[in-house]
């Protein structure tokens, strides 16, 4: 698996909040978001459910790993997605950082994704808490 995620009992709009308050919470900060829904429309006069996908970054863990490999970045930021399921249920999915830096082959690189993987899994568990 590449990513595990959470069902969550708030609105679209308070899950993208609560999951941002988390997740600075453990020193990230979501440097992009993007709207899925909007795009699609705006593009493709598509609509989409309520979908977006966060690009979190924890600055003192991204600079260990741009020292480790500097084409790491290829495989940042971590992406969190926040999405209405078809049943209108809020889901928060995150990327296994464990699972995608497997593909760098650096000294250290695994620990520090499992030191985020643990991050990312304390922000998971706090919103169904």
């Amino acid at each position: 698996m590449y990513g595990f995620n959470v069902k969550v009992k708030d609105s679209f709009d308070g899950a993208v909040q609560r999951v941002t308050e988390e997740l600075q919470k453990e020193g990230f900060g979501v440097l992009t978001e993007i709207d899925v829904k909007a795009t699609m429309k705006k593009k493709l006069d598509i609509d989409h459910k309520p979908y977006k996908i966060l690009g979190a970054c924890n600055p003192k863990l991204a600079h260990q790993a741009l020292s480790a490999d500097p084409d790491i970045g290829l495989l940042l930021p971590c992406n969190v997605v926040v999405r209405e399921d078809d049943d209108g249920s809020i889901t928060v999915a995150f990327m296994d950082p464990a699972a995608v830096l497997k593909l760098v082959e650096k000294e250290g690189v695994a620990q520090l994704a499992e030191e985020v993987r643990g991050r990312l899994q304390r922000v998971s568990k706090a919103l169904v808490a």
